[in-house]
């Protein structure tokens, strides 16, 4: 009766996990279709700037060239939710500082075509940083800017150019380490797609690097934004700021925006 019972018990997990397998990146990404003008979402000076990834796939995102030649510009690359205009109140705080701003959209987020993974959101960044250098933005003055799950994106594409500066906003370490509890940390390397394995990258990069991170961040837990700095060893520069009273969504409430364009003029004088 133990032995058919344990049997129940096992099959049915393993049941539930491939079912998370089979779904995982539905669980994972989130995108909406979202799709107010810049100007309608704040910002006018933007513009939608369409650019094709390796694979074909086109997106679209939003940018503003830098007022001055030696300005920094910001590429921003979003969370797993919704779409960029949701992040125009931050393009809006960037471009006030006197920086260009490109707000990086994916693949199946704001009507763009394709499915959002790992390697085709690289695939994406990519084709942003290649555009934004045909324009003439220089490696020298581009800052890579990483929320949440664009913290991989960050991470991969500063481990790839030399540039400025890279800030996370409540970066994670890896996504299997994001997994739930019931699932063992092995298990969930080996089950899942898709990594984003910022500790492994975080090493290769040698630039400025803030890190910023809520003490109340109930979606990534605070210990994986200060992992990621303790792991930043080749970093010429880093900074880390966690305040008490934030979460995972409200971190420019409790100052990040603040520290974002201090730290930028501080990094780029």
């Amino acid at each position: 009766m133990l032995a058919e019972t344990l049997g129940v018990l096992t099959g049915g997990y393993l049941m539930l996990l491939g079912g998370m397998a089979a779904v995982q990146r539905d669980m994972i990404y989130h995108p909406s279709a979202e799709g107010a003008d810049p100007a309608g979402a704040g910002v006018p000076e933007m513009v939608p700037v369409p650019v094709r990834a390796a694979d074909g796939v086109v997106v679209t995102g939003w940018y503003a060239p830098a007022p001055q030649p030696n300005a920094a510009t910001v590429v921003l690359f979003h969370g797993n939710a919704r779409s960029v205009s949701c992040r125009a109140h931050k393009a809006r705080r960037l471009l006030d500082a006197g920086f260009g701003v490109f707000l990086a959209e994916y693949r199946g987020y704001g009507g763009n075509a394709g499915r959002p993974s790992e390697q085709g959101l690289y695939a994406d960044a990519r084709a942003v940083l290649a555009w934004l250098m045909s324009q003439g933005v220089t490696v020298d003055t581009t800052v890579l800017y990483g929320e949440s799950l664009g913290s991989g994106i960050a991470v991969q594409m500063a481990a790839e150019y030399g540039v400025a500066a890279l800030l996370l906003e409540a970066p994670f370490t890896r996504l299997p380490d994001l997994a739930p509890a019931f699932v063992p940390p092995p298990l969930a390397q080996l089950m899942m797609l898709d990594h984003f394995d910022s500790r492994a990258k975080i090493g290769q990069s040698t630039m400025p690097l803030l890190v910023m991170h809520g003490e109340r961040d109930w979606v990534v837990p605070t210990t994986m934004g200060r992992e990621i700095l303790a792991a930043a060893e080749s970093s010429s520069h880093r900074e880390g700021m966690f305040p008490a009273a934030a979460g995972h969504n409200d971190l420019w409430d409790h100052g990040a925006g603040d520290r974002t364009i201090d730290f930028i003029r501080r990094m780029l004088g």
